[in-house]
């Protein structure tokens, strides 16, 4: 199989992991925050995690990216923060596929998948906290409120954290499986 036929496989992939991180993203609970903000307990991590293990760094982490930053486009009340979400949801992916991937170990390790997906989401976090603890501190809202608000979304991320690490990595296994038995795992393989 020709090289245009691996990228051809490998951008409908990123396409096909992009719809689901989006519509992931839809299945949530918004949780207000002090400074009149929101946070939201969602699923659109597990899909983001999930692109890393399947599609490498770049290619998870365009559809994680891609996927949740059109989820922000189409929601007034994260529009604004979209390109900062197609970075921060590109790096949850790309730290998650390139341990999942290090050395020769293509995503099947359960023990590094663990890791690799504890490793994407933290710096997700650790990500996203910063930006609402300056963000809170640039519109000039007072040090406790800050405080307050990035509290509330460090427990609501760490909801989403561990739902994802927990679901990604068996999930992981099952699609990787599916994706083998159909082939389509190897005509995506990297040349």
């Amino acid at each position: 199989m020709g090289s245009s036929s691996k990228s051809v496989y490998k951008i409908a992939m990123v396409g096909v992991f992009a719809a689901l991180v989006f519509v992931s993203n839809m299945i949530s609970v918004p949780i207000p925050v002090a400074i009149g903000d929101v946070s939201r307990i969602h699923l659109g991590n597990i899909f983001c995690l999930l692109s890393g293990f399947v599609l490498g760094p770049v290619g998870g982490g365009l559809a994680a990216g891609i996927g949740s930053a059109l989820y922000d486009v189409t929601n007034p009340a994260y529009i604004a923060s979209a390109p900062f979400t197609f970075v921060f949801k590109f790096l949850l992916a790309a730290v998650c596929g390139w341990v999942a991937y290090a050395g020769k170990n293509e995503g099947g390790n359960h023990k590094l998948n663990i890791c690799a997906a504890a490793a994407g989401s933290v710096t997700y976090m650790i990500l996203y906290l910063g930006k609402a603890f300056v963000q809170g501190l640039l519109i000039g809202s007072e040090m406790g409120a800050v405080v307050t608000a990035v509290a509330t979304k460090a427990v609501t991320s760490s909801i989403n954290a561990v739902i994802a690490v927990v679901v990604s990595v068996p999930l992981c296994a099952v699609v990787r499986a599916a994706l083998k038995k159909s082939h389509l795992l190897d005509k995506m393989q990297r040349g």
